[in-house]
C-alpha cells in the first residue's frame, strides 16, 4: 500500500508510521517538520501546512491516507476534499469526545453526538474539542463520499505520550509510599496502548474499513484499582494507597490532570464505551503489564529534570493526604 500520513512524528502518528513499515508499506509524510525532524530519515517528507499550505500534495496519488491532526473542520475539509481524488481511502482519527452524553454507560456508534452552536469556532477547548471533531467527521465525509474511516480512539497511552495522562501512575507507583488514589476503587476506566492502535488503524485502512468506530480497551471491564495493583506488580513498590471520595477531590478542585483516568460521575461514559464493532473487525489488546512496564523503561529515558504535564506535585499530594486524614479522624 501506498500510504500517506498527514503528520505522523508525534505519538499516535509515530506510532503508526512504524505499524505501516512493519507491514511492508510504502510511507509518505506530509507535515510542517517541526516535531521529530529526525525521525523515519528514509521516508519522503512533503513540508507544508494544513493551513494555506497543502500544495505540495496537489498532482500526487496514494492508495489511502491517515490523518492524524485534523482538529478543526475547516482545515479537515480542505485537505480531504484536495485529496478526494487523489486517495482511495481516508482515515481519520477521531475520539469518543465526540458524543454527547458522557453519562451514558455502553456508549456505541449510533450515539447522538455532540454539538457547537458557532460551528466556525476554530478555538480548541475541553468543551469544543468533541463537537469540532465531530463536524471534522462530516466534512470528511462530505469529501470523500463514503470512503471514509473514522477512529474514535478512547484515551491513548504508552511510550512516547507527551500528556502524562497514564504514566502518572506506572511512575508513582513506582516510587512508592503514601499514594492518594482516586474515587471509587472499582470504577471502571479505559483506555488503550498507542502501539494497539496503531496497527488496528493500519489493519483497518488495508481493509478499507468505513465509517465510526470505537476503538480503545481492554476487551474487559477494567476497574482503577487493577490498573494501581497491576502498576505496583510489574515495579514491585511497597506503595500504600488512600482511596479518597469523588466528593473530597471536587471539594478539593482536583482536575483530570492532576488524577489522570480519574473522571467524576457525571463522566462514567467514558470508561465503559462500547468497541463490539472495532473488537469483531480484528482490534487486539496486549497485556497491561506490557503497557506498564513499556511506558516506566521510556519515561526512564526522560531528562532528570523532565516537566511533568500531568499528575499531582509531591506536595500537592502530601497536602491532599493531610487534608483527607484530618477529615477521616486518622
Amino acid at each position: 500500500m501506498n500510504l500517506l500520513i498527514l503528520g505522523g512524528t508525534r505519538f499516535l502518528g509515530r506510532a503508526i508510521v512504524e505499524a505501516a513499515l512493519v507491514g511492508g508499506h510504502d510511507v509518505t509524510l506530509f507535515n510542517r517538520g517541526q516535531s521529530g525532524p529526525d525521525l523515519f530519515p528514509d521516508l519522503e517528507r512533503l513540508q507544508g501546512d494544513r493551513d494555506g499550505g497543502l500544495s505540495p500534495l496537489i498532482g500526487r496519488r496514494w492508495d489511502a491516507v491517515i490523518d492524524t491532526c485534523g482538529y478543526v473542520p475547516r482545515l479537515a475539509r480542505a485537505s480531504a476534499e484536495l485529496l478526494a481524488e487523489s486517495v482511495a481511502h481516508y482515515t481519520f482519527i477521531s475520539t469518543i469526545s465526540v458524543y454527547a452524553d458522557h453519562a451514558t454507560i455502553g456508549l456505541d456508534e449510533q450515539s447522538l453526538l455532540d454539538s457547537i452552536e458557532d460551528e466556525a469556532v476554530e478555538e480548541i477547548t475541553g468543551e469544543t474539542y468533541g463537537p469540532l471533531k465531530a463536524l471534522c467527521e462530516q466534512a470528511v465525509d462530505a469529501a470523500m463520499d463514503g470512503r471514509a474511516l473514522h477512529v474514535r480512539s478512547g484515551l491513548i497511552v504508552g511510550p512516547h505520550d507527551p500528556t502524562d495522562r497514564f504514566t502518572y501512575w506506572p511512575y508513582r507507583v513506582a516510587k512508592g509510599g503514601a499514594i492518594l488514589a482516586p474515587g471509587d476503587p472499582e470504577q471502571p476506566v479505559q483506555f488503550i496502548d498507542v502501539r494497539d492502535i496503531a496497527a488496528w488503524i493500519i489493519r483497518a485502512t488495508e481493509r478499507r474499513l468505513t465509517g465510526p468506530y470505537n476503538v480503545t480497551g481492554p476487551q474487559r471491564r477494567l476497574a482503577m484499582q487493577e490498573v494501581l495493583a497491576s502498576c505496583q506488580q510489574v515495579s514491585q513498590s511497597q506503595a500504600a494507597f488512600t482511596w479518597v471520595s469523588e466528593e473530597f477531590l471536587l471539594k478539593n478542585e482536583v482536575p483530570y490532570m492532576e488524577m489522570p483516568l480519574w473522571v467524576p460521575a457525571e463522566y462514567a461514559g467514558f470508561g465503559t464505551v462500547n468497541c463490539a464493532r472495532a473488537n469483531g473487525a480484528g482490534l487486539e489488546i496486549r497485556p497491561l503489564t506490557d503497557t506498564i512496564r513499556d511506558t516506566l523503561a521510556w519515561l526512564n529515558t526522560r531528562p532528570a529534570n523532565y516537566e511533568w504535564r500531568g499528575g499531582l506535585t509531591p506536595e500537592r499530594e502530601a497536602n491532599l493526604l493531610q487534608l483527607w486524614h484530618e477529615r477521616e479522624g486518622i
